[in-house]
């Protein structure tokens, strides 16, 4: 009988932590979104932007998209990609394959309504089943230095774009 030895090699991975945030002023929102990448838990690179008339659920996924986008760019071979993500909207979609209803029905939602952010969508969804791509849950506004930075951020950014438009930033 031959016996299995288990390889204690370790796959490699890239983790970015991801946050969206969503400001408002009356009608307007600002929004904004970060992403932190580390590598063997040392810090490599951050990105972070803003947009106008946005939603803080776009934000999150706009957080996403980058740091993807970051990823497919600056992976390694045989390294997998772990994004950490506070938004159950994002998560709850990889976990619970939500994605896979929408596309069958013509990306419309539980409620036969379009789904919203479609744009962000697809060019997320392909890494949902990509075997180098993995995407967890982590607990906002809770004890994780990274996502709280993201958070810091996004904030930053959405706030930057609430003070402009209301003139406090002008040179």
């Amino acid at each position: 009988m031959v016996q299995e030895k288990r390889s204690n090699l370790q796959i490699p991975v890239l983790e970015i932590y991801t946050d969206g945030s969503c400001k408002s002023l009356g009608p307007v929102r600002f929004g904004g979104w970060s992403f932190i990448a580390l590598r063997g838990g040392e810090f490599l690179y951050r990105a972070s932007g803003g947009e106008q008339d946005t939603t803080n659920q776009r934000m999150e996924l706009q957080a996403i998209r980058n740091a993807l986008e970051y990823a497919s760019l600056n992976r390694r071979p045989n390294e997998k990609v772990k994004i950490f993500s506070d938004s159950a909207y994002a998560i709850n979609c990889y976990q619970k394959e939500w994605y896979m209803l929408w596309q069958r029905n013509g990306w419309v939602n539980y409620y036969k309504q379009p789904v919203a952010n479609q744009d962000l969508w697809i060019d997320i969804i392909p890494y949902f089943d990509n075997f180098w791509y993995y995407f967890s849950k982590v607990k906002g506004h809770a004890d994780n230095y990274w996502n709280n930075e993201c958070d810091r951020l996004a904030q930053a950014e959405a706030q930057e774009l609430k003070d402009n438009f209301r003139g406090l930033n002008n040179e």
